[in-house]
């Protein structure tokens, strides 16, 4: 991956993003939500009752919301590069978008600047465009799509490079960290267990470490692909 090497480090900005159902249950939508939720599980789950299979509207931007976004990049401040890591997270979801999108305005829209997430094409980048036009908040450069061309949009998606052109295959960032010997992230909680965490436990706290571990991962992936060295103990700072 050549042109990775030539990248300027401190001009992309790693993210990984969380969410949960919209509502706790089921039972606590309204008459027309439930409507449009039965609708849609007729597809995604049939062998399971709407109520069921609740627990996956997370993954769906019109059904879910975004708890926690993780944002990481590189800085130099004399010796080896840094990486730093901090967290929107919090109950409010237009709050959480709103202070996002004000971090990629100011410091995320020129024109070398770029995204990076795992499956962030398909998944982290039109949920938090699509969430955040359901606030009704302007759309930052970087996530603001609408007529560019593939070259032009500024996003890299780990997974996608490790398809090599490859359309048929899904690899999770476990198992793509695993495979490139770099550390795991998945000490705790998964995301299929992030709802329960979320409305159950009421651990955002939880949510917050995992997710920025995902974001740590995501960045030693790339340094990998670069041919870069993996980033040391105390060259890593997660703060909130």
């Amino acid at each position: 991956m050549e042109f990775l090497k030539h990248l300027d480090l401190t001009k992309l900005l790693f993210l990984d993003i969380e969410t949960a159902p919209g509502k706790a249950s089921f039972g606590e939508l309204s008459e027309d939500w439930q409507k449009l939720w039965e609708l849609k599980a007729r597809h995604i789950a049939k062998d399971q009752t709407p109520e069921e299979a609740w627990e996956r509207a997370s993954i769906y931007s019109e059904f879910g919301k975004v708890i926690c976004i993780s944002a990481g990049y590189f800085a130099y401040a004399g010796g080896p590069i840094q990486f730093r890591v901090r967290s929107f997270f919090g109950h409010d979801e237009r709050e959480i978008l709103a202070a996002f999108a004000e971090l990629l305005r100011r410091h995320f829209s020129d024109r070398d600047a770029r995204l990076v997430a795992h499956n962030g094409k398909e998944f982290d980048f039109p949920y938090l465009g699509r969430r955040m036009l359901v606030h009704g908040i302007a759309l930052p450069p970087a996530l603001d799509l609408a007529g560019k061309k593939p070259w032009e949009v500024p996003h890299l998606d780990t997974m996608e490079l490790w398809k090599f052109g490859d359309y048929k295959s899904y690899t999770s960032l476990n198992l793509l960290a695993h495979t490139l010997g770099v550390p795991t992230p998945k000490d705790d909680i998964d995301g299929s267990q992030v709802g329960r965490v979320y409305w159950v436990e009421n651990d955002l706290e939880r949510i917050r470490v995992y997710c920025q571990k995902d974001v740590l991962t995501v960045a030693q992936i790339l340094l990998r692909y670069s041919g870069k060295p993996l980033l040391e103990n105390d060259q890593i700072h997660l703060g909130v």
